[in-house]
């Protein structure tokens, strides 16, 4: 009698536990693309944007690593960003309001170099006919059209290497200009600001070119040492384009090109339209299967009815609890849970019925089909653990998520099947005093 009360204590406050730990469902349970809408994105990492033998796996994490300061630069809540393979990103932004700029800043290598401009009229003639001299290249700068369309319009030819580059940076944001035209104002670490420093020392007089992603953005005259560590990007920036560049620059330079092989968009709408759809039709099936369960199995029944919900309320507790994302096969998952969960229930529900035929008593029918019941809930529901874990240890996007939560709820309908239920019939028995077992 106490140790039923102690196990019915067990019982309360793991149901207490699951409703505080994902209560309220809005704010504690993620959603994945396919329910609250937004963007996936799939990156394939190219060749490297400076020469180096850095493995591809190795370059692919320090990629990964610049991706997400850039995406945590969006703002955006709970974004996803994991390895595929050993040369592929997947992103996924939940609630992106605008997948264009997104897919510019992640894709922008944003690899930021100062160069020295070569004014010799005879050398960049020689360059512009395709001879340019060891130790130069020519790039041209941008400029926009009436139609704001940038095209390369001045020749420059540029000094190798680069005095200093975008890894010397410590800082980068929004200013604007004199004339009130936004720019990008950068700030040097100390190790580039002694760089700058020099470079601007010596060449007083002379151009001083800024490129980015190999397009000359600026090349301004150097009228003086600049000591102080910082510059300035300009080049008919909008405000947006201006905000975005430094976004990138302080997040870091992509160690290599990388290129979106896919993309997959879901509107917000699209994703309620499908959260209702998995809600009705899960909750549909639910109430059919109470309902045979309550006319056929009678008070059995509804104990089968309290511990499927308990199965319900434990699973998005987890899920909750562990940040995992419910995705639209995820709610699949969670319907066959729902059957599994019955299926258990109507094997111990039949051997009890078999032992009260035999001729037991009420509590020796309870504890006999249970024992005999135990082996087959425990062997079917392994067998679909094991099988559910695959999926979910190798699978992607929506397979995942329909073997987590497959994962999950069998594993909890195992507690609630062999648990919970028993606790409850045998509380009832001691309690309530039964003199016969309503089982169908």
């Amino acid at each position: 009698m106490k140790g039923t009360y102690i196990r019915l204590v067990v019982i309360l406050a793991v149901i207490g536990l699951s409703i505080w730990g994902f209560w309220p469902p809005q704010q504690k349970i993620r959603l994945g693309l396919d329910l609250r809408g937004g963007m996936q994105l799939v990156l394939q990492v190219r060749q490297p944007v400076v020469e180096s033998k850095i493995p591809t796996t190795e370059l692919t994490d320090r990629t990964l690593e610049v991706v997400r300061n850039r995406v945590d630069s969006l703002g955006l809540a709970e974004p996803v960003l994991q390895k595929v393979g050993q040369d592929r990103i997947m992103v996924q932004l939940p609630g992106v309001d605008d997948p264009d700029r997104a897919m510019e800043i992640l894709g922008k290598t944003a690899f930021l170099e100062f160069k020295m401009v070569e004014d010799n009229p005879e050398l960049l003639k020689a360059a512009i006919s395709g001879n340019v001299p060891e130790g130069y290249e020519l790039l041209y700068q941008y400029e926009k059209d009436v139609q704001g369309i940038s095209k390369p319009s001045i020749p420059l030819l540029l000094k190798n290497p680069a005095a200093v580059t975008g890894q010397d940076l410590s800082n980068a944001q929004l200013g604007y200009s004199q004339g009130a035209l936004p720019v990008v104002d950068l700030e040097f670490n100390s190790e580039g600001a002694r760089k700058f420093a020099e470079v601007t020392a010596s060449n007083v007089g002379k151009r001083l070119a800024i490129v980015l992603d190999g397009i000359v953005q600026s090349a301004p005259v150097i009228k003086e040492a600049i000591p102080s560590g910082k510059a300035q990007i300009s080049g008919h920036f909008t405000t947006q384009e201006a905000n975005d560049l430094a976004l990138v620059l302080k997040a870091g330079a992509l160690p290599a090109r990388i290129e979106i092989i896919d993309r997959t968009v879901v509107g917000p709408s699209l994703g309620r339209d499908s959260i209702n759809a998995g809600v009705k039709a899960s909750l549909l099936g639910a109430i059919l299967v109470a309902a045979f369960m309550i006319v056929y199995y009678s008070a059995g029944g509804l104990v089968a009815v309290f511990a499927l919900g308990v199965n319900i309320i434990i699973l998005m507790a987890v899920m909750a609890y562990f940040r995992q994302t419910l995705t639209l096969p995820g709610i699949a998952g969670i319907a066959l849970t729902i059957g599994m969960a019955v299926d258990a229930n109507v094997l111990i529900f039949e051997r009890m019925r078999e032992e009260l035929k035999a001729g037991r008593t009420i509590g020796a029918a309870i504890d006999r089909g249970y024992d005999r019941a135990l082996v087959a809930i425990i062997d079917s529901n392994l067998t679909t653990v094991i099988a559910a874990a695959i999926l979910l240890a190798m699978g992607r996007g929506s397979v995942k998520g329909f073997g987590l939560t497959l994962t999950i709820g069998v594993l909890a309908n195992i507690f609630t099947a062999v648990f919970v239920t028993k606790v409850i019939f045998n509380f009832a028995l001691s309690h309530f005093h039964i003199k016969k077992l309503h089982i169908g």
